[in-house]
């Protein structure tokens, strides 16, 4: 048998106020209901004021999806179980993840035969203090929550960022964030709090790049919670403790030879495609997204001007300022493009399309044409980034210092490097693959 006695202050003034009421007579010297009203009504007025001047109160999510008041300042509850006596409050519990959960705890105090509820409250007592004087201490949660600042990011901020940044933001809040501080307001969002997601997504396996690239997505939208003027919590990505680097493991390069039999074997448009990947260093969405237009025979340049999204197949603009220059074309090279637009339909703006004339999708001609070639010629699998890194090896194999393919490699075409150094490496890269498309060309005319 379970039965609740609740302590509610000022409710007898209510009660109070009903008793006056019934003890109005009916007879001549009868007070009058309305005044009997007027008399209560003051005491009505002060439950009122009693109950609206408590503790601070914090905004709580509850089943409607409306934030309403919840009270800190807890007068708990004096329950009678199996002959004892139990005090009934409520406490706010930190988890390993870093978020907070509201428990109820049940205190047990004396047997019922024993103790009386008077008693009962006075033993109940010390542990509501202690748990009141603990939430006097903690910072009132007002403003927004996170995950209804984040619909806000979404629709004002995210439809402006590139697709494949929004798409890494999206992975980011939907398996990572949302799930541990969706809950909480910005104000909550602190260092230690951040830890111990960090602490969750190590434990999990998770690597240090993975566990930067989910902080870089939290911070980015917190900055912009803060511009917008919302009070945020003190994270600062600096204080966190990272997970230690974890043994690297060498990116895929093809090599030189792998390249030729590569481009000798491939059919076309792959060929031409590979051709200039591998000589240029060219991210495929810029290769795949390279005009007509930007092939400049007289002057023998390649401008690099836009590229296409691997997902959407959209066009847009380059990753970066320093990805956008003007790059060297070699005599094979300019030799194998004209072959090309020779064949090609004029109509088309871009230099390489599908039967549809739409771009080519980077994730199919890997998957359906790349691969399979490299199976059927017993070359080690690799993507088309792996002839960016080829480039890379080839700059090195040229003599270049690690300083020079350090910077060059991000976009091979910085425009700020030193003229002459720039020139020398990029006409002996360009060389050695214009060496290699060019016996690519003898060994398919023996095939």
């Amino acid at each position: 048998m379970v039965r609740e006695v609740s302590r509610v202050p000022c409710a007898h003034l209510g009660a109070k106020a009903a008793r006056k009421t019934e003890q109005v007579s009916h007879g001549s010297q009868a007070i009058n209901r309305a005044q009997v009203r007027e008399e209560a009504l003051p005491a009505l007025n002060a439950l009122r004021l009693t109950m609206l001047d408590s503790a601070p109160v914090t905004l709580s999510p509850v089943s409607t999806g409306v934030s309403v008041p919840r009270r800190r300042f807890q007068r708990g509850s004096l329950v009678e179980k199996s002959g004892r006596w139990y005090g009934v409050y409520r406490r706010d519990v930190r988890k390993e993840d870093g978020t907070t959960k509201r428990e109820q705890c049940w205190q047990p105090l004396g047997l019922v035969n024993e103790q009386s509820e008077r008693s009962a409250w006075k033993q109940f007592q010390p542990f509501l203090d202690a748990v009141n004087e603990a939430a006097k201490k903690l910072a009132p949660r007002t403003g927004l929550a996170l995950s209804d600042f984040v619909e806000e990011w979404r629709s004002s901020v995210a439809v402006n960022l590139k697709g494949s940044t929004t798409r890494a933001a999206a992975s980011h809040l939907r398996a990572r964030i949302i799930p541990k501080l969706g809950s909480l307001h910005l104000s909550e969002i602190t260092t230690k709090v951040v830890q111990g997601i960090v602490a969750h997504l190590a434990g999990g396996g998770r690597s240090r790049k993975t566990v930067e690239n989910v902080l870089l997505t939290l911070s980015s939208i917190l900055r912009v919670a803060r511009a917008w003027g919302h009070v945020c919590g003190d994270f600062r990505f600096a204080d966190l403790t990272l997970p230690r680097d974890g043994v690297r493991v060498e990116q895929r390069a093809f090599t030189d030879d792998e390249v030729r039999k590569i481009i000798a074997n491939a059919l076309e448009p792959l060929s031409t495609i590979v051709a200039v990947t591998a000589v240029l260093g060219l991210r495929i969405g810029e290769t795949l997204a390279l005009r007509t237009s930007d092939v400049d025979f007289a002057k023998h340049v390649i401008r690099v001007r836009q590229t296409v999204d691997a997902a959407t197949r959209t066009v847009s603009g380059v990753k970066s300022k320093a990805s956008s220059a003007d790059l060297p074309m070699s005599t094979e090279l300019q030799v194998r493009l004209k072959t090309h637009v020779l064949r090609d339909d004029p109509k088309n703006e871009l230099l390489f399309v599908n039967g549809r004339g739409r771009p080519f999708s980077a994730n199919k001609l890997r998957e359906k044409q790349l691969h399979p070639l490299l199976v059927r010629l017993g070359i080690p699998s690799g993507g088309f980034h792996s002839l960016r890194h080829g480039a890379a090896s080839s700059l090195l194999a040229d003599g270049a210092t690690p300083a020079v393919v350090q910077k060059a490699t991000p976009s091979l075409r910085r425009p700020d490097h030193p003229r002459c150094l720039w020139a020398r490496h990029r006409r002996c890269s360009a060389q050695r693959g214009a060496d290699s498309i060019g016996e690519a060309g003898e060994l398919g005319a023996n095939c």
